[in-house]
């Protein structure tokens, strides 16, 4: 499937300031299918027509694309969404984690694309009726009031997505991945089913079940 056109004034970025305590090594740079994480993020950014960059790194990845500090460094991603919204003029901007590499870029797309429609000062999608965090396309206006609930200490990105929307006045829209990879606005490369896009890659044994998802999908294609 032709993937949405996404407006040039829209950047990409890879959030990946985290720990990786749980991977006991910078997941980054952890090999997925022949490819360390930072690449398949990337890439998907990428392919979904947008530049793309890094924000906030506990390791060198210039090699890999552009890296913006984080100037609140242990602020956790609000902080990397942060300096990220500061980085460049763009209007939106859309974030990926480092941690889930099975995203597909058609749902990159699609998220960009119905930002671009509504309108919207967050746009984010749901799995099971839950909604994610990432991946997360963010108004510019909405810098000044997740800067406000970094510095007051309320670092959860949900929280601080939902008060940038409230007072902003503009929505908060989560779109739920099952419907659509029901109606075929997005799909996956390999095949994988849209439960599994947004697997999070946080400990070793998340990384084997991300390489055998993959392996057995491709296999059966």
């Amino acid at each position: 499937m032709s993937l949405v056109f996404v407006p040039p004034h829209m950047a990409g970025f890879v959030l990946a300031g985290g720990q990786s305590s749980r991977m006991g090594a910078d997941k980054a740079l952890q090999l997925l299918a022949g490819q360390p994480l930072i690449n398949h993020a990337l890439g998907a950014l990428r392919q979904a027509g947008l530049t793309a960059a890094i924000a906030g790194a506990h390791s060198p990845l210039s090699e890999f694309a552009p890296v913006i500090e984080d100037k609140h460094p242990g602020s956790g991603p609000l902080g990397g969404v942060c300096a990220a919204l500061a980085s460049t003029p763009a209007s939106r901007f859309l974030f990926v984690s480092v941690d889930t590499p099975l995203l597909p870029s058609s749902l990159l797309a699609c998220l960009a694309h119905h930002a671009q429609i509504t309108q919207a000062a967050v746009t984010l999608c749901s799995v099971n009726g839950f909604a994610q965090t990432f991946p997360a396309v963010v108004s510019r206006e909405s810098l000044p009031w997740l800067q406000r609930e970094l510095a007051e200490g309320r670092g959860g990105c949900y929280a601080a997505f939902q008060t940038a929307a409230a007072r902003l006045g503009r929505l908060l829209k989560v779109l739920p991945v099952e419907l659509l990879a029901q109606t075929g606005s997005v799909t996956h490369p390999a095949g994988l089913p849209a439960a599994f896009w947004l697997l999070n890659v946080n400990r070793p044994a998340d990384l084997v079940r991300a390489g055998q998802l993959l392996d057995r999908e491709l296999r059966v294609s």
